[in-house]
């Protein structure tokens, strides 16, 4: 097989596997080999003979900030949404977000394949069925470089609409204008909301 090597390498491996097999001083190996004393002193230190991998030691991403990926992932795990709901979901808070730099986030992430819902389990019971306009919100807590933020998410049982919004506070300020920017998002018109958090009860009676 052969060999690949870094694109300004000064060296091949078998002059480096000699270079660490040789007992001979750094300058005699330097002017031996046309390669400068660093060069030399360097592949004596290594064990290995193969290039050290390039580019960042943690991938991330060029287009989102970790706000914005703390968001998609929370969104994801919290939703289970499939990728193209997700990116629908996602893009009014996230305008240029592209459905390859969502993807891309999920994989960094490792969420990028949604769990095998069915496995072994028995069959789920069937519910019932609900309008379209029927909404169920609720809010996550989204943990980022800069703190603590809150993920209120809209989901209609029927149509699957969702929408999202991050939020510094989760009071009741915050509970009302989600409900109030949710009204103007939604294509249609709102029948039910159902929320089990308490900050959102009293939000949206507010």
């Amino acid at each position: 097989m052969g060999q690949v090597l870094h694109g300004s390498a000064t060296t091949t491996e078998a002059i480096r596997r000699a270079i660490q097999n040789s007992e001979e001083s750094l300058r005699a190996l330097s002017a031996r080999y046309g390669i400068n004393q660093k060069t030399v002193a360097k592949w004596k230190k290594r064990t290995s003979v193969a290039d050290l991998p390039t580019g960042p030691k943690d991938a991330k991403s060029t287009v989102l900030s970790l706000e914005e990926e703390a968001m998609i992932v929370a969104f994801r795990r919290h939703t289970l949404l499939p990728l193209d709901d997700c990116l629908y979901a996602l893009q009014p808070t996230i305008p240029h977000l592209t459905r390859s730099s969502l993807h891309r986030c999920l994989q960094r992430h490792d969420i990028n394949r949604l769990p095998d819902v069915e496995g072994d389990k028995p069959a789920k019971r069937k519910f019932k069925s609900y309008p379209i306009g029927y909404f169920h919100i609720d809010i996550a807590e989204v943990q980022t470089a800069e703190g603590k933020l809150y993920l209120f998410v809209a989901i209609d049982r029927t149509s699957k609409f969702a929408y999202v919004e991050l939020h510094p506070k989760a009071g009741k300020m915050a509970a009302a204008a989600f409900l109030r920017n949710l009204i103007a998002a939604v294509p249609y018109r709102l029948n039910i909301v159902l929320t089990d958090n308490v900050l959102c009860q009293e939000g949206f009676a507010a």
